[in-house]
């Protein structure tokens, strides 16, 4: 098998297993209660929120523990939605941002909030002067994702967050795809709140962070115990949130040479596919873009018919995020920036990690190029666009 499909998910490292497996059977004391036994629980939690809170610059009691990503999401923005509706209820996201932020959103403009939601340029990219245009008196809120899930695409986050300090907007980010993969730094990016979440860097599935600057004003998402400083009910997933801090820890020691290999043979990647099979074409912007990250369109085919036939090869890759997968609608990424419709249709996103190899990358191009020419050959649109190409001199 052949794993391209890492900003899903990411295997589990046998050190963050081995972190993780005294805390099931061994050391399985509920962390709240008030005895010796619990304590050494409690102790494995508050390392673990060091080792998270280390790799932003962040402060360790501005981690609050989370089921993962999409719960920091929707924690952040309807927390933050309600704390300052006294001073409007403005928010301003963009068009490419995870289901998880649109969602939220769309679900606040149902309560009577207002959403602007930014367009992206070609690439994907957020543009500051449209941030810009887009505050108003009445905007309490500005999030915007760090990088895109599906094409990768790494935003302003320092600029955008300069912005928001000066207007003394709260600024959130979904860091689900960056962290671990690419610098972040909370005070150098005047971030208020962000959202992280383990699976991501090779921690565990179901369980995340949120970072919550000290002094921004939001209430609890889950109401109950007093967990997290009472902020987040429920009792800690000691086991995910010991082997996300041994994964953060070992993410912030890797972090450039695995950034370094990693866009290597990414772009390897790229310059292969674009170089050898026609009418393909990147997206995402071609040099600010995750490490991992390689998201492209192939004319005249289903990218679901792709997908299909690349696992029959054993090798396992993703048209868009996991959250979607199932969906015959187009990707909402791909439009915004604005591909049409047949194009967006046959995408395919090939997302690396530090254990992907040369001769992958290798084995899996020739597959793509076998099976996009086997379902071009089936496709009436292709058949028909070279006989046009014929007619006009173009195609010997």
């Amino acid at each position: 098998m052949i794993y391209l499909d890492n900003a899903s998910t990411t295997s589990v490292t046998q050190e963050v297993f081995e972190a993780m497996r005294p805390y099931f059977c061994e050391q399985y004391a509920n962390p709240s209660a008030i005895y010796s036994f619990s304590g050494t629980i409690m102790k494995a939690v508050d390392i673990a929120r060091k080792q998270v809170a280390a790799l932003i610059g962040a402060q360790h009691n501005e981690i609050y523990f989370t089921a993962g990503g999409s719960e920091a999401d929707n924690w952040a923005i309807k927390a933050a939605a309600d704390a300052y509706k006294e001073k409007g209820r403005h928010i301003i996201t963009s068009a490419i941002e995870h289901h998880a932020v649109l969602h939220t959103c769309q679900y606040l403009e149902r309560q009577g909030y207002e959403v602007t939601y930014l367009p992206v340029d070609e690439n994907g990219m957020v543009q500051i002067d449209k941030v810009e245009a887009a505050i108003r008196p009445d905007t309490i809120l500005i999030t915007i994702m760090a990088a895109n899930n599906e094409i990768g695409t790494i935003e302003p986050l320092r600029e955008i967050g300069e912005l928001a300090h000066k207007r003394g907007i709260v600024f959130h980010t979904d860091a689900v795809q960056a962290y671990g993969h690419i610098p972040l730094n909370v005070d150098e990016m005047h971030i208020d709140m962000m959202s992280i979440s383990g699976h991501k860097f090779h921690g565990p599935k179901g369980v995340g962070c949120l970072y919550i600057r000290k002094g921004i004003r939001i209430g609890s998402f889950i109401h109950g115990g007093a967990q997290e400083r009472s902020r987040r009910a429920g009792t800690h997933n000691v086991p995910g949130i010991v082997g996300m801090g041994v994964a953060a820890t070992l993410a912030a020691k890797q972090l450039e040479e695995n950034k370094k290999s990693e866009e290597a043979l990414r772009d390897y990647l790229i310059k292969r596919v674009l170089e050898e099979i026609p009418h393909s074409r990147l997206n995402g912007d071609p040099v600010k873009r995750l490490p991992g990250n390689a998201n492209f369109c192939f004319r005249f085919i289903e990218g679901e018919s792709l997908l299909i036939l690349l696992d029959q090869k054993g090798i396992c890759a993703s048209s868009g995020s996991a959250c979607t997968s199932g969906s015959l609608d187009p990707s909402h990424v791909l439009l915004a920036i604005g591909l049409p419709h047949e194009i967006a249709h046959g995408s395919l996103r090939l997302t690396l990690s530090e254990d992907t190899t040369k001769e992958e990358i290798d084995f899996t191009v020739e597959q793509i190029k076998t099976i996009v020419e086997r379902l071009r050959k089936m496709s009436p649109l292709y058949e028909d666009f070279i006989k046009q190409q014929e007619r006009k001199g173009n195609v010997q």
